[in-house]
């Protein structure tokens, strides 16, 4: 669910429409008061909140909201006006999570609806990751290849985990000695070259899913 607090009839009702058409659920309020009495009984996935409203304004709104812990963590999208750069600052410094400057388009204001909600309410991580006939059970720390269990040591498993999260991206060794290793690029790469050698070897013909990307890195391509 959606909240839309709009003073002016016309543009709130076209926002509504526009979130209704790509399948969310929206409300809509013209008021201050109308948004904290809804606060009460039903808690939005998102607040799309004006600043200029009648009676309380969107900044006090906001303050309120980020001042009561079962509201707090609601995201929060401010309508601001064009050239109200103290707006757009205060507001994002009381915990705003975006701002729109009006007059903004519909296409926008989706776009930044969908961008909040996968930034503040990202998918429940996967347990398992797959590729082909390899499978890493995330939880227990398991791998199969080919229906075969592999033995990994931790960096073995930790270089795997991060190719299947990512298939068919190509990691620098540099990045790879970073993330996986903790360590600054030094010059030294052979570790994560004879690393990937054994990864390959142990995973047998799934090991050639682990591609060399010339002059760059590695990265997994998933294969039937």
């Amino acid at each position: 669910m959606i909240y839309c607090v709009e003073d002016d009839a016309s543009i709130r009702e076209i926002e509504l429409y526009a979130l209704r058409s790509i399948g969310f659920e929206a409300r809509g309020f013209e008021s201050g008061d109308e948004l904290l009495t809804a606060l009460e009984g039903e808690r939005p996935e998102l607040v799309l909140l004006d600043i200029m409203l009648p009676g309380t304004d969107g900044v006090e709104l906001l303050r309120r909201m980020k001042a009561t812990v079962h509201l707090m963590d609601i995201p929060v999208i401010m309508a601001t006006a064009k050239g109200a750069e103290y707006d757009k600052i205060q507001s994002l410094d009381l915990g705003a999570d975006d701002y729109l400057v009006k007059p903004f388009g519909m296409m926008e204001m989706v776009s930044r609806v969908k961008a909040v909600l996968r930034r503040c309410c990202p998918a429940p991580a996967a347990k398992q990751l797959t590729a082909g006939r390899l499978s890493v059970d995330l939880e227990e720390r398991t791998v199969t290849a080919d229906g075969r269990r592999i033995s990994l040591t931790y960096k073995e498993f930790e270089l795997l985990r991060l190719f299947l999260s990512r298939p068919g991206i190509a990691f620098t060794r540099e990045q790879l000695l970073s993330d996986i290793w903790g360590m600054n690029y030094t010059g030294e790469t052979r570790t994560v070259d004879m690393h990937i050698k054994t990864l390959r070897q142990k995973l047998g013909p799934c090991g050639g899913m682990i591609e060399t990307v010339r002059h760059i890195g590695y990265r997994l391509e998933a294969k039937a």
